[in-house]
This record gives structure tokens, sequence and C-alpha cells, in this order.
């Protein structure tokens, strides 16, 4: 176990690695948003369709490992689309960010939907009371307080999605896991190299918590001194 070896030759690996590993997350987390957001609209609609593909969505992605998900989008869709076009190839990458994004998007979808049922009803009643219709009240008054109670969840689920990024190495994806993978295949230093990743991952992830911690509390404060507290 060659520590200071494995620091020298493994990190640049690792910090190629854990661009790509931050990079995909927050591309990520940048369609789940939009995927959660209209997910979340759907299933609260008053059309019955409209709920039910929202619910099924939710339903299939939260019930099934990410890993299962994965082999679908990077295996199974290629070869279903290749019956119709047969050049049709996806990379690692793009099968990825799919994923991941599908991933974020169901469990974003519960998230704002909490927000939403968060904000108090006397809000859309006062506004609908001044003229405003059912569409703008929601974009206008209740969105907007929505995303912000929301806010410390949604970086929880970036920190999930940072984390769930490790699953994507088994379809190739050249993140800082696989990149720990190929190092390890030549130098066969196996406990050094997981450590050091592990250490990537906490720091990262604390960064993160930190920030999630910070936003919640100052969330609270605001909420108090709205409220006169």
């Amino acid at each position: 176990m060659n520590f200071g070896r494995v620091l020298s030759e493994a990190t640049p690996l690792l910090l190629e690695g854990l661009k790509l590993t931050i990079g995909v997350s927050l591309i990520a987390i940048a369609i789940g948003i939009v995927i959660g957001l209209l997910m979340c609209l759907m299933k609260m609609s008053n059309n019955i369709i409209l709920r039910a593909i929202a619910g099924v969505y939710i339903w299939i992605i939260r019930g099934t490992p990410m890993l299962v998900q994965a082999f679908i989008v990077f295996f199974g869709f290629p070869q279903l689309i290749q019956v119709f076009s047969p050049s049709f190839r996806l990379d690692a990458f793009t099968a990825g960010v799919i994923t991941l994004s599908l991933n974020a998007g169901a469990y974003l979808a519960e998230i704002f939907r909490g927000g939403i049922l968060a904000v108090p009803k006397g809000q859309s009643e006062a506004a609908r009371s001044l003229g405003l219709s059912k569409s703008k009240t929601m974009l206008k008054v209740v969105l907007p307080q929505a995303f912000k109670f929301s806010i410390p969840s949604l970086v929880n689920q970036f920190i999930i999605s940072v984390k769930d990024t490790s699953i994507l190495s088994v379809i190739g994806l050249a993140e800082i896991v696989n990149k720990a993978k190929t190092y390890v295949g030549k130098s066969y230093e196996f406990f050094a190299t997981y450590i050091f990743v592990a250490v990537f991952y906490l720091a990262i992830i604390s960064i993160l918590m930190l920030i999630s911690n910070y936003i919640e509390k100052k969330l609270k404060y605001e909420g108090k001194k709205k409220s006169g507290k």
C-alpha cells in the first residue's frame, strides 16, 4: 500500500474523473429540475391523463434501481432505435446524463409538489381575488415561493446525484470511480486508490452539505423575521 505513489500517479486521473462527475451532475440536475417541475404540475393537474402519465413515470423511476435504468438507456434504447435507424449510437456521457436526469426528475417532482403544498392557500386565494388567472397565480405567486421552500431539498438531491454518478461507471462513463478502476487495473493499489476516491467524494459532498445547511438556516431566519419572532 504505497499512498505516496498513488497520490502522485492517481490524483491527476481522479481529478479528471471528478470534473466529469460534477459536470454530469450539474447538467442532470438542471434537466431534472425541468422534468421534475413539469411532472409535478402534471401530477397536480385536473386532467386525469396528465396525472396518470406523471404518476406512472414517478412510479417506474422511483421503483426501479438506477443501475437497471442505466442499462436500459445505454443498451436497450439504442437497440430499439436501431430497428429503424441501424447507425444509431449512444455514447456513455449522453446515456449517463439521460439516466441521471430522469432519475433526479422523479424525485424532484415530489420535492416541488411538497413545496407547492407548503405555500399557504391564502396566497392563491388573494391572487385570484385580485383578478389573476389560475395559471398566472401558479406562475407568479405559488411557484416562486414553492421553489424557495424546495431549495434545501434541491441541494440534497444534487448531493444524491453526485454520488449516483458512481453507478454510471458500469456503462463506461469516465467519472471518478471509472478512472480509479482504470488505475487499479494497472497498479493493483486497491486500498490506497479507493481511499483517495472516498476522500474526494467526502470533500465535495461536505461542501455541498455546508451550502445546504447555510441555505436552510437562512430561510428559517428569514421566515422568523417576516413573522416577527
